[in-house]
């Protein structure tokens, strides 16, 4: 059985301006409906008005409500949302979490569009919120790039409604000096120089991959470690040799029973692509009835 989801709420310390989402919610509606709904214009008049609600059938933690709103406003400016839950709350299974009325048929266009954003959203806060309580508070939760293409806004949005926090949002803004940029550069100390040359100001975190590794980082000084696929014996002594010098980002085989375990090594951050790449979609119905 699926551990039940703690009844609190993590702040959302950035939300979702609708701007960034408004494009991606016109993709995904012009994608299902392109020159209209044939069933549903075939089978419900355009005067047709009618009441839906959001119904969660699995305790979950609520991401996306109001992109899920978006969908139904594109269809129909004029169509009225409720919510009754916001996002970041654990919900129950039962749980009705937000309704919405207006035009039938825009209610009916607009359903799986945001049913897709809800469910899939909602699925990410859901693991993310599981692996922020595994961690005990020991160790910060991180997520990676390891996003599906296009929704990188949304997915990272809804580690931070599940109380985890975001990684770097991509290339631009962090320096991680990677496997491969290390044998480009010739070396971890040149690599880190070059970088250092090339963004002053800006953090180095390094990858290792071994603890010899692990002291070239340090003798560059950089300012965070990344150990890849270390065993747990290796973390703690490398968290011993960088204690005070850098900070230690566990990652690579990082699952959600191993969360225990990996906080207790005293490193600060541990990161897991599973938080996005591999979240299950909550299931939520939409339930529609005339009014």
């Amino acid at each position: 059985m699926a551990a039940r989801i703690p009844n609190s709420k993590f702040p959302i310390p950035h939300s979702l301006d609708p701007a960034e989402y408004r494009d991606i919610v016109r993709r995904a509606l012009e994608e299902d409906v392109r020159g209209g709904d044939i069933t549903t214009s075939a089978t419900v008049t355009a005067a047709q008005r009618a009441r839906g609600v959001f119904l969660v059938k699995a305790d979950c933690v609520l991401a996306g409500l109001d992109v899920a709103f978006e969908a139904f406003r594109q269809v129909d400016p004029d169509i009225r949302t409720t919510s009754n839950k916001h996002d970041g709350d654990a919900c129950r299974a039962g749980d009705i979490v937000a309704e919405v009325d207006g035009s039938a048929r825009a209610l009916l266009i607009g359903e799986r569009t945001a049913l897709n954003f809800l469910q899939r959203l909602s699925g990410i806060a859901t693991r993310a919120r599981r692996y922020v309580d595994a961690s005990g508070g020991r160790i910060t939760i991180l997520d990676t790039r390891k996003t599906t293409p296009g929704l990188r806004t949304l997915e990272k949005y809804a580690v931070r409604a599940g109380g985890a926090t975001n990684h770097r949002v991509g290339l631009f803004d962090a320096i991680l000096i990677k496997e491969n940029h290390i044998h480009l550069a010739g070396g971890v100390q040149r690599a880190v120089e070059l970088c250092r040359a090339h963004n002053p100001g800006v953090p180095v975190e390094v990858e290792a991959e071994t603890l010899e590794e692990v002291d070239q980082a340090l003798a560059a000084r950089a300012e965070m470690i990344l150990l890849d696929n270390m065993s747990t014996a290796h973390i703690r002594d490398a968290v011993a040799r960088a204690k005070g010098r850098a900070k230690i980002e566990i990652s690579g085989g990082v699952t959600l029973e191993r969360i225990p375990e990996l906080a207790a090594t005293g490193a600060e951050y541990v990161s897991a692509g599973a938080l996005t790449h591999s979240a299950p979609a909550v299931d939520i119905s939409f339930e529609i009835e005339p009014i």
